[in-house]
Parts: C-alpha cells; structure tokens; sequence
C-alpha cells in the first residue's frame, strides 16, 4: 500500500491554489460582462486583473488613499498608453468598478474554498478576500471609499514572484550586501524596495490576526497564533543591527560622492546616477528600520491581545450554570413549600437597583411559547412606553458622559498644578472626593486612559482646526477628542497647547484598591503606569 505521507499540510497547499481558484472563477462567470467592456479572452482578463491589483497594492504599501477615480485613471491610461483600446474615462470607471467590487470584492458576497483536510477527513472553508476598503475625508472634507490589499492579496500578488516566507527576508538581504559590494546600486534598489515591502506585508498580517482575535479568539487557532509569533520572532532577529550598518555605508557612500560631486571637475552621468539610487536605497533603509520597530512593537501588542482575551474566555467558562426547570420549576411543583426559600434563588437579580421597566410580575408570569395570532385583526396592547425608554435612556447616557467628563477633569487639574503628572501621582495625592471623579467606575476610568494613551501626542489648536474645517454629528459615545474640546473651552485649561501621554517603562504596576465596577462590586485591579505632561501656550 502506497504511503500517503505526502497528503500531509494539504489544506495549506490548496489555500494557495484557492487565492487563485477564487479569483479565475469570479472572472470566469462574467465573461459577459467583460465582454460589454471590449475585452474577449481570459488572457486580456486576468492581466487587467492583476495589473489593478498591482497599482492598489503600491498605494497599500505606500499607506496612501487608492480611491475608485484614482484606480479609473489608471485604467484609462493604461487602456490608451498600452492596449490601445478605445475607452473614454467613463467606460474605464465602470471597468474598475467592475474589477475591484464584483471580480475582486465579489459584489460583497463572502468568498469560501472548500479544501479536503486529509488528516481529519473533512472538507474546510477556506476564506479568501482579497481587497478591503476604508472611508477616508479628503480635501474640503469630502467623504470618499479607499482601497487596500489585504494580508491574501499581498500573498497572491508577491507568490508572483518570490519564494516561501521564512527565506523571502534572508534572501532579499544577502542579495542587497551582495549588490552593494559590487556597487551595482540599480539592483540593490530593487532588493531594498522587496525588503521594506515584505516588512510592510509582516505588519499587514499582525493587524489582521490582531482583528481576528479581538471578533474571537477561539477562531485563531494555536498554530497560527504560534506561526505568526515564530514569523515575528525571525523577521526582527539580527536585522536591526545588519540594517544600521547597511545604513552607515551608505551614509558614507552618498558623502563620498556629494564630496566628489563638489569637487571634481567632471561629474559622469553614472556617478550621477550612483548618487540618486544611494540617496533612494537610504530613505528605504530608514523606513525599513521603521516598519522593522513597528513589527517588534505589534509583536508584543499582540501576545498581550491573546493572553487577554483567552483569559477572559477562561474566566467565563468558570460561570456555573444549572437547568433552571429541573433543579427548581420541577422540585417547587412537587413540594410548594419550598417556595418561603424562593428569595434566595432571585435575591441576585437585586443586587442593583432595577430598572424602572423592570415588572416582577412579568417575571413570575408563566412562560407560554409565542407564535403567529390566528385573528389578525386583533389589536395587541403592549405593556411599554417607548418615550418614557428613550428619555431614561438619554438620562442614562448623558450621566454616563458627565462621569467622563469628570474623570479627564481631575487629570487636566492635577496636570496643571504639577506641569507632569502619572498614574501613580494621580494615586497617591488625589483627595477621596477626587477620587470619586477619578474612578467613577473601573470601566470608564480605563476606557479614558486607553484613548489618551491610544492618542499619544494631542494637539489641541489642532482639534479645534478640524472641528472647524469638518462638519460632523455629534456621537452619542465616548469620543476623547470631541470631549477634550468642550473641557478646554473653560479658560482655566486655555494655557494647554499640546498634552503627551506616554507609557513609563519602569516595571512597575499601580495598585488602585475598592474600586467599583459597573455591577456594583468592589475590586482591586493594577495597571501599567502611564505619564501625562502639557506643553504651554
């Protein structure tokens, strides 16, 4: 009997195939459609396809907005430049439309390859998006859709042309210092560019894990979360240091020749060119050494995102629970008088205040199963008033914002008496009344801090520019900046130009003792400490 060792990772093989399956059989089924636009055979459609893809994917890596006109321009250019087809710009619009929303985003419908997993004898989903979007304002406030690749577009679009992940990064460097030493400058532009690329695609892939894990965590399997972490872990490994020496010889090199440049009577054509493929390999270096810090930082963002969110998956699995019509509806019918001990079953609920709509009768009511009246003509009356809900509602949102607003209050005070200002300070020299508004609630008190460590850097003149410039709805949520402007319009925080907020790296935790949760219970919790500091006007 044949050994069928090499069905092993088959799956992994076909996810592959499927970036590709996917994509020939979206273009496949609307050979009408591509036809209406002048083009017949699938080899026009498949490079029209990637050419597209290609130009989204140098916005994506360059982090610039890739708007629908701007990949209808493209497509007008290359229609005339290249394939000397006679398409005006309306016709190339709806083309790119066609291309990115039905070929490439399947006209919003989940794409799903079934791939045969061998060694659990079962057919897998496999899902496949190539593209996403993201709404972004661009001049004069106007609200448009921005196209970028995703973590499998990235891998379709590179497996073009490179080589497995855990070699891409290794080979493209030794192939650099090889171009370097031989001063071939034009190739080692291009291995430089690859690099930068695949440190691009690295961080891409840590977000999209990252997002992954915060829907749920359960989906993102073990292996992964360990592929990714092993992936990290080889892309940061010896390279900051191989990179700043790359960037200290090149440093010298473009000085040398800015030197000769200056100084020599005859400057050739290919030293000139020598020159500007060195100043272009230097600025990618500092962005590589840029990206390369990125992932190390996202690296350990998410190894304590999945810690996280595991530990709060295992903290509910703790939760006990019991058929409540077994061990009491059942038991009660049986001997009514245990129904004197009936309060200690419900005394849990109360452990709050209720809710005004809150009807215990209702409660105690006997469960009938709904179905569809046969008498439609029946009037129902129901036991709610909507008006009465939303008013409490607004109430108990706008309490909910005031609890907020104080707690920024407290930090912008005590930022101003002591110019700079941390966690552990806030801590040991607010007053008990302070520290009421400081920590209304654990909640709240860490949903500020997470947004003012989130902003890092906060310019108030310029919140206030895009208040002006942006017309916007005022959000009925927590949203620090909006909530920041109306603080600062009070002129005791008018001497507040820019605030920063930064992480102390000192290894130490701050202890907040009784604290209350928005349940009603008293805990202690620690947290990082964090460091305020304004600048003035």
């Amino acid at each position: 009997m044949i050994d069928k060792d090499f069905l092993k990772g088959f799956r992994k093989r076909m996810q592959f195939v499927a970036r590709y399956a996917m994509l020939c059989g979206n273009s496949i089924d609307r050979v009408v459609k591509w036809r209406s636009f002048g083009i017949n055979t699938r080899d026009e459609q498949m490079n029209m396809i990637f050419s597209i893809l290609l130009y989204v994917m140098e916005y994506s890596l360059r982090e610039e907005d890739c708007t629908m006109d701007d990949i209808a321009s493209f497509v007008d250019d290359i229609n005339y430049e290249y394939y000397e087809r006679p398409a005006g710009y309306e016709e190339s619009k709806n083309l790119a439309r066609f291309v990115i929303e039905e070929i490439l985003g399947n006209s919003g419908v989940s794409m799903y390859f079934k791939a045969y997993d061998y060694e659990d004898k079962e057919y897998k989903n496999i899902n496949i998006r190539y593209i996403d979007n993201k709404v972004v304002y661009q001049d004069g406030g106007v609200k448009r859709t921005s196209y970028y690749l995703t973590n499998e577009g990235y891998n379709m679009v590179l497996s073009t042309m490179e080589v497995e992940n855990n070699l891409k990064l290794t080979i493209n460097e030794m192939l650099f210092k090889l171009h370097l030493e031989k001063a071939d400058y034009n190739k080692a532009v291009d291995d430089i560019k690859n690099i930068f690329n695949q440190l691009r695609k690295q961080g891409q892939k840590i977000l999209e894990a990252a997002l992954t894990i915060k829907r749920n965590a359960l989906s993102y399997s073990v292996e992964d979360y360990r592929k990714i972490m092993e992936e990290n872990i080889n892309t940061v490994a010896d390279t900051r240091a191989k990179f700043n020496m790359h960037r200290e010889f090149i440093d010298e090199k473009i000085k040398e020749f800015e030197e000769k440049e200056m100084n020599a009577d005859e400057f050739t054509d290919k030293e000139k060119d020598n020159l500007n493929n060195l100043k272009i390999i230097g600025h990618y270096l500092t962005g590589t050494l840029e990206e390369h810090q990125k992932i190390l930082e996202q690296h350990f963002d998410l190894k304590k995102l999945y810690d996280y969110e595991l530990e709060n998956y295992a903290d509910m699995t703790l939760v006990q629970r019991f058929p409540f019509r077994s061990d009491v509806y059942d038991v009660i019918l049986k001997d009514a008088g245990l129904l004197k001990n009936i309060d200690k079953i419900f005394n849990p609920l109360f452990m709050n205040m209720p809710d005004k709509i809150f009807n215990p009768e209702k409660m105690l009511e006997f469960q009938k199963r709904l179905k569809k009246s046969d008498n439609t003509d029946d009037d129902m009356e129901l036991d709610f008033d909507e008006e009465e809900f939303n008013k409490e509602k607004e109430l108990k949102r706008q309490e909910r914002m005031r609890k907020y607003a104080q707690c920024i209050t407290v930090i912008l005070d005590k930022l101003l008496e002591n110019k700079e200002i941390s966690l552990e300070l806030l801590n040991e020299k607010c007053t008990e009344e302070e520290r009421k508004k400081l920590i209304p609630t654990a909640e709240i008190f860490r949903e500020v801090i997470i947004e003012f460590l989130t902003e890092g850097d906060i310019d108030i003149s310029e919140l206030r520019k895009e208040q002006t410039e942006y017309l916007m709805d005022t959000s009925e949520g927590f949203i620090l900046n909006e909530m920041l402007l109306g603080i600062m319009d009070n002129s005791a925080y008018r001497s507040i130009k820019k605030i920063y907020v930064y992480q102390i790296e000192d290894g130490q935790y701050i202890h907040f003792k009784h604290v209350r949760d928005e349940a009603g219970n008293y805990k202690n919790f620690k947290c990082s400490n964090i460091g305020f500091r304004y600048e003035e006007r």
